[in-house]
């Protein structure tokens, strides 16, 4: 039935009868409704119900981790996700398939270029910025046919020179 609502004082339908009587459809569950709670059947916590038996956060890691891979590549790598998922298939230095990060080979993030990116696992990602296991994991790279900085030669041939 159309009405002024109780709370937002707009002309909407309202309730005339019940719990909610007085107000609209938003009102309602701004202020009365309460979501049903749940065992979620992922992570095992009890919280408001998202969809399918799981809480919002499993809801979205489950349906729409993709979307959210994609929209961060866009977003911060400039890269359509086709590109983003063939670049981090696999650790282009031990073939490591399960969780491969993108790396910037000439340690500048605003180049964004194809040639520039590599998938490489979180151990060599972090042996490449690590300046005692640099050298060896850019001379892999390079036999490998990659383009990598000559810094590190300078840098260290100085420190040794020292």
């Amino acid at each position: 039935m159309k009405g002024i609502c109780s709370n937002c004082k707009k002309e909407k339908e309202v309730s005339s009868s019940g719990i909610s009587k007085g107000l609209c459809h938003y009102c309602y569950k701004k202020l009365i409704w309460k979501p049903k709670k749940i065992i979620c059947k992922r992570c095992g916590r009890e919280l408001p119900m998202q969809a399918k038996g799981l809480c919002k956060g499993c809801y979205t890691s489950v349906f729409h981790i993709n979307n959210i891979k994609a929209h961060n590549a866009k977003k911060e790598h400039n890269l359509d996700f086709d590109s983003y998922k063939q670049l981090t298939a696999k650790c282009v230095i031990c073939g490591f398939e399960k969780i491969v990060e993108l790396h910037h080979l000439d340690l500048n993030h605003k180049n964004n270029s194809r040639e520039n990116l590599i998938g490489v696992c979180p151990n060599h990602h972090k042996m490449i910025h690590n300046r005692d296991y640099r050298k060896e994991v850019f001379d892999i790279l390079r036999s490998k046919g990659f383009k990598v900085p000559d810094t590190y030669l300078e840098k260290e041939s100085k420190a040794a020179s020292q």
